[in-house]
């Protein structure tokens, strides 16, 4: 049995019991997305920092007594979480701050940050006696998904926009899901599976719309948190497609704030890229609510116009004192290369755009020389190969005799 107490609307505040199956709340339709509140003073009492110290279980599962799961029995083998937390003193230097940490998330086992939303919608289907588990993505979230269910026995069917990277697709037939390659893009995905999810029944794996894979983002935030001592950093940088991803962040910390774990939620800033920056712009105007729009980036990962979970993400960026910044692709780009050959950090488009927007805003002024930083990195660079070769360039190619190789480094000032 979890120690959910119960569901609450994010935008009537309205409670359901923490045990019911359900997605969004009744009065409020998809915009309703729900948060999965604790019984805190329960959680205190069974849940300490000290149990952590102890704890073996490097995963992020060692953070049970507030996840969702009722049946530990429908926990997966894979291993999700504590990936590195990397403290890059020479960016640090570069770019005038004391300290610099890089979350690498696509150190997961399907290379995304998305494996621990995955591993728990996984576990909640089997809660709840669901054969088939069924979402839409632009790739990553579609990948983790399809990894654990067919590690768990489930069927998996997927919905992703046609022109989703070809690795991404590849991962997915890999792991044996059925792929529907939608002519559109990811709303017209979205669309697609929400109404296919409720003709036949099967379980939705869609992050913006079941509260529990929120709660297996929030534990890269745990994680953070308890790998700095549980000295928060003043920011942390998230890029931001569906706004999950930064609203499981606040969620983190708000939870861990709640148990005594940590004083302060520290500010989060949400990063999206120029052609797709719908949060970005509601922050910006100070609207309450997020218009849609049709997205255009190189990161496809966050080329989500029309996101589900942005009444989280708005509270996320206003509740902890935070920001949003919007980037260009070619900073994207650059931030791959960069971010690569300074940490060793290989990241997809939408896994470094956290980082390209910690470089605009430290190149605005942004920051305090006594500050500390922590970017998430979620997703492998491997994800997109033909990204990463626009970022990287060409190799040189050379014939199999020295005076060609002497020929063609003096071209590039070796002598």
């Amino acid at each position: 049995m979890s120690n959910v107490a119960e569901l609450k609307c994010v935008l009537c505040g309205r409670t359901y019991d923490g045990e019911l199956d359900m997605y969004t709340c009744p009065h409020c339709g998809l915009d309703g997305t729900l948060d999965v509140i604790y019984d805190y003073d329960a959680v205190k009492k069974m849940f300490t920092r000290e149990d952590l110290k102890h704890d073996k279980n490097c995963t992020h599962w060692r953070y049970l007594p507030i996840l969702p799961v009722d049946d530990v029995s429908h926990i997966q083998p894979l291993s999700v979480g504590f990936t590195p937390l990397y403290n890059s003193k020479r960016l640090a230097g570069k770019y005038g701050i004391k300290e610099l940490y890089i979350k690498d998330d696509g150190r997961n086992p399907t290379g995304s940050l998305k494996d621990r939303a995955s591993s728990v919608g996984v576990a909640k289907a089997l809660d709840f006696r669901r054969s088939t588990i069924a979402c839409s993505s632009t790739g990553n979230a579609a990948g983790s998904m399809a990894g654990f269910a067919a590690v768990a026995g489930l069927k998996s069917f997927i919905f992703v926009p046609e022109d989703a990277p070809v690795a991404k697709v590849t991962q997915l037939l890999i792991y044996g899901a059925n792929v529907m390659l939608v002519k559109g893009d990811y709303e017209d995905a979205f669309r697609l599976s929400e109404e296919a999810i409720e003709r036949y029944g099967w379980y939705d794996r869609n992050c913006g719309i079941n509260p529990y894979l929120v709660e297996g983002k929030k534990t890269c935030g745990l994680e953070i948190a308890e790998q700095l001592d549980w000295n928060v950093p003043d920011e942390v940088f998230i890029a931001v497609g569906d706004g999950c991803c930064i609203s499981s962040l606040y969620k983190a910390f708000y939870d861990l704030k709640e148990i005594g774990f940590i004083d302060r939620i520290p500010r989060i800033i949400g990063v999206q890229a120029e052609g797709c920056s719908p949060i970005f712009d509601a922050v910006r105007k100070g609207n309450k609510e997020v218009k849609f729009i049709k997205g255009n980036t190189i990161a496809d990962s966050i080329d989500v116009g029309a996101p589900r979970n942005w009444a989280k993400a708005l509270r996320a960026v206003r509740k902890s004192g935070g920001d949003m910044v919007s980037v260009t692709d070619g900073e994207i780009l650059d931030a791959m290369k960069e971010l690569a050959r300074e940490t060793g950090v290989f990241g997809e488009p939408a896994g470094v755009t956290g980082f390209a927007g910690f470089k605009k805003m430290a190149g605005q002024g942004g920051f305090k020389p006594d500050e500390r930083v922590a970017v998430v990195v979620t997703g492998n660079g491997l994800k997109d190969i033909r990204s990463a070769q626009r970022a990287a360039g060409q190799a040189m190619t050379v014939r199999p005799e020295m005076s060609d190789l002497v020929e063609k480094l003096h071209s590039i000032g070796i002598r």
